[in-house]
């Protein structure tokens, strides 16, 4: 893998991380296309999944140094005196997260090796596209949503990104897309989708690291490495802004276009070899 090629991945990476279109769907098409022996490694995958990890943790900063302070407040000694867990509401939103990643957790670790096998298949991944377009667009119908994440929102959404394992479907545009079906507002709805994501995105990267641990690393690839960690997380930065201030405006239904336009280009030639 060259720098050009290095750049290329690490920007789809980054804005597919966040945009609702499917990086996984992306990576699977690709593949197919280019062949396995043309695509990056593990090691490469897990540097450009760190960028895009990075990209939440600086975009959300502030709501993160919020809730860790909140949290180490509400279970020291005067917090749990005070039982100040049971009424701060960061520390409540940090709960509801950790209960929306039992089903991702259930899923990833007993339908593995079925889920690895779609990514085999491109007329699945092509077919997973024109649903998640569908679930984008039928977003537009939905007016002025005003909740706020409870427990029972949050772990729905939780499914949600449990089905998101699925190539082709898209994390962010399933759970935002459920998130809003079921009444929240748009600004939490954006906090919550992508915060919920961090701790599946550092357990992902730490299984990869182990691996990369078992299998060494070729240190002549550090530049491409560090070349694919920046434009993923650069990418992935400005890609998750606007999101959300499309989210805002009540475009996010624009994405369903494109989804439907790769699940349609993918079915003609995945299907018509």
């Amino acid at each position: 893998m060259d720098i050009i090629q290095a750049l290329l991945l690490g920007l789809l990476q980054g804005v597919t991380e966040f945009l609702p279109v499917s990086s996984s769907g992306h990576l699977a098409l690709a593949r197919a296309l280019l062949g396995r022996e043309l695509m990056p490694g593990i090691t490469f995958e897990i540097v450009v999944h760190f960028g895009s990890f990075c990209s939440i943790v600086v975009y959300f900063r502030a709501r993160i140094a919020g809730i860790i302070r909140d949290l180490i407040a509400s279970f020291s000694m005067d917090g749990i005196k005070t039982k100040r867990y049971l009424h701060d509401q960061n520390t409540r939103f940090s709960m509801i997260i950790l209960l929306s990643m039992i089903p991702a957790v259930i899923v990833g670790f007993t339908l593995k090796d079925p889920v690895e096998a779609l990514f085999l298949n491109p007329v699945v991944v092509s077919f997973m596209l024109l649903v998640t377009g569908t679930l984008l667009f039928l977003t537009r119908f939905v007016k002025n949503p005003e909740k706020e994440v409870d427990i029972w929102r949050g772990l729905l959404m939780g499914v949600a990104q449990a089905f998101a394992i699925i190539p082709g479907i898209s994390r962010s545009g399933s759970t935002i897309s459920v998130g809003l079906f079921s009444g929240i507002n748009r600004d939490s709805v954006a906090n919550f989708s992508f915060l919920m994501v961090l701790p599946v995105l550092a357990g992902a990267m730490l299984l990869e690291v182990i691996e990369i641990m078992e299998q060494g690393i070729e240190y002549a690839a550090v530049f491409n490495l560090v070349i694919g960690f920046l434009a993923s997380f650069i990418s992935g930065y400005f890609a998750l802004k606007y999101l959300i201030i499309l989210l805002k405006r009540e475009k996010f239904h624009y994405f369903a276009f494109y989804c439907w336009a790769v699940g349609i280009a993918g079915l003609l030639i995945f299907m018509n070899p």
